[in-house]
C-alpha cells in the first residue's frame, strides 16, 4: 500500500497516539517500531512514554519528522556502541544463533554494564562517595545519570517540544506522596530533567528533583501510559499504537534466572491485557450512553441525572494497534540491562519486522464504529490476528 493510502486511513482520526512502555535495553524494539511507522509516513500527534519509553518519546517529539529516525539511531548507538571485540561476538552469534552460548554472551554483556555502566547513559558512583557518607547514609543510587542529561541535550530540541507541535507526556511517580504524575506539554514546560525523572528507577538511579519535589520512574506505579491517553478530556477519535516491552503471558519458570525474568515480565507488563480490556469495556459503555441519551424524551433530557450521564458519555472511536516484544529463547532476567550492540540491533530489527507485518494489514487502521467500543489488534509473531 502506498504512503498516501495509509494517510487516507489515518486522516479520519482526530489524533494518532503512540504509547511506549519502559524496559531499559529492550527500548530499541520501540525504535524499530518507529522506523517502520516512519517508512510509511505515519507520525503520531501525541507520544506518551514511561522510563526508556519516555526517552524514545522525547527523541521523537524533539526532532522534525525527517530527523527522528536518525536521532533514535544516534541515541541507541551512543548507549549501546560496538565493543572492541564486535567481530568476534558477531561470528559467535552467527555460529550459534539460538544456543546456550548466546545466553552466556549476553550475561557477560549485562555484567559489564552492571560493573561499568553505559556510555552516554549512566556510570557507577565512585567508591569514595559511599566511604565518605558513613554507615547510615550515602548516595541514593548505585549509578550517576549525568551522562544521560548530556545525551538528551545533544539530541533533543526541547524548544521544539515546548512549542506544542506534538503533545508529549512522560510518566513519573512522586517519591514523597507515591502518586503517579504525567509531565505533559499541555501542563508543563518539558526539559531533560522531566525525561530523566520518568526513567529514574531505584535503586539504580537517583530521584530527580523538579520544583522542590523528587520523582522516580513512572513504572513503579504503572509502566503503560494507555490510561493517560484514553482518559484525556474531551475524548476524541483516536488511533493508538501501543508498544510494549514486556509480555504478560509466558511459561512457568524452570530455574531461578527464569523466575526473575518472569517476575519482571509480570510486574512491568502492568497487566496490559487487563487494562486494555478494562478501557475497552468502559469506552463501550460511554459510547452506548450517547445512543441511550439521544433516545430520552424531552422532559428527561435536562434532569440532573441525564446531565451527569452526559458528562460521562463519549461517542469517540478508539482503535488500538498493539505491538509486544517477544523474548528471544536465549534471553534471561538481564535482558533489560543487556546493552550489547548486537542485542540492540536485534531488538530494533524485531520491532521493525513486527511493524511492517502489521502494516501488511492496512484494514486494521480503519476507524471503527463510535458506538461499538474500541477495537484492539495484537501482533503475535508468526500468528497475526485481530482480537
Amino acid at each position: 500500500m502506498s504512503n498516501g493510502s495509509f494517510a487516507d486511513l489515518i486522516t479520519p482520526y482526530e489524533r494518532v497516539a503512540l504509547v511506549l512502555q519502559g524496559g531499559g535495553a529492550l527500548g530499541a524494539y520501540q525504535a524499530g517500531v518507529l522506523e517502520g511507522l516512519f517508512k510509511h509516513d505515519i507520525h503520531p500527534t501525541w507520544v506518551a512514554g514511561v522510563s526508556i519509553g519516555a526517552v524514545n518519546a522525547a527523541l521523537i517529539a524533539g526532532n522534525p519528522p525527517e530527523l527522528r529516525c536518525a536521532a533514535l539511531s544516534e541515541f541507541w548507538t551512543r548507549v549501546a556502541p560496538p565493543s572492541p571485540w564486535e567481530h568476534a561476538e558477531a561470528l559467535w552469534r552467527r555460529l550459534d544463533p539460538d544456543g546456550p552460548s548466546i545466553s552466556l554472551l549476553n550475561q557477560w554483556s549485562a555484567w559489564r554494564t552492571a560493573l561499568s555502566g553505559q556510555p552516554g547513559f549512566f556510570r557507577p558512583r565512585p567508591v569514595v562517595e559511599w566511604a565518605a557518607a558513613g554507615p547510615f547514609a550515602g548516595p541514593t543510587s548505585v549509578y550517576d545519570t549525568a551522562p544521560l542529561k548530556k545525551t538528551l541535550e545533544d539530541l533533543i530540541d526541547f524548544d521544539r517540544i515546548n512549542e506544542g507541535g506534538m503533545r508529549l507526556s512522560l510518566g513519573a511517580v512522586n517519591v514523597r506522596t507515591g502518586n503517579s504524575i504525567y509531565f505533559d506539554t499541555e501542563t508543563h514546560r518539558i526539559g531533560p530533567e522531566h525525561v530523566m525523572a520518568s526513567g529514574a528507577l531505584p535503586p539504580g538511579f537517583a530521584p530527580i528533583e523538579i520544583d522542590g519535589e523528587f520523582y522516580w520512574d513512572g513504572g513503579l506505579v504503572s509502566n503503560t501510559p494507555l490510561d493517560h491517553v484514553l482518559e484525556d478530556q474531551p475524548r476524541r477519535d483516536t488511533l493508538v499504537f501501543q508498544v510494549d516491552l514486556w509480555s504478560a503471558g509466558g511459561q512457568v519458570p524452570r530455574g531461578m534466572s527464569e523466575v526473575l525474568e518472569r517476575q519482571k515480565d509480570i510486574t512491568y507488563s502492568s497487566r496490559t491485557r487487563f487494562n486494555t480490556d478494562k478501557v475497552t469495556y468502559e469506552q463501550t459503555l460511554r459510547n452506548q450512553l450517547v445512543s441511550l441519551l439521544d433516545r430520552l424524551p424531552d422532559h428527561l433530557k435536562d434532569t440532573p441525572e441525564a446531565k451527569a450521564l452526559r458528562s460521562a458519555s463519549c461517542g469517540a472511536a478508539v482503535n488500538i494497534i498493539h505491538l509486544i516484544y517477544r523474548r528471544k529463547s536465549y534471553e534471561r532476567d538481564s535482558k533489560d540491562y543487556e546493552f550489547s550492540n548486537a542485542g540492540m540491533r536485534g531488538h530494533w530489527e524485531s520491532g521493525l519486522a513486527d511493524t511492517l507485518a502489521t502494516l501488511d494489514h492496512p484494514e486494521w487502521l480503519a476507524m471503527p464504529s463510535r458506538l461499538g467500543g474500541p477495537v484492539t489488534h495484537d501482533v503475535l509473531r508468526d500468528d497475526l490476528r485481530p482480537s
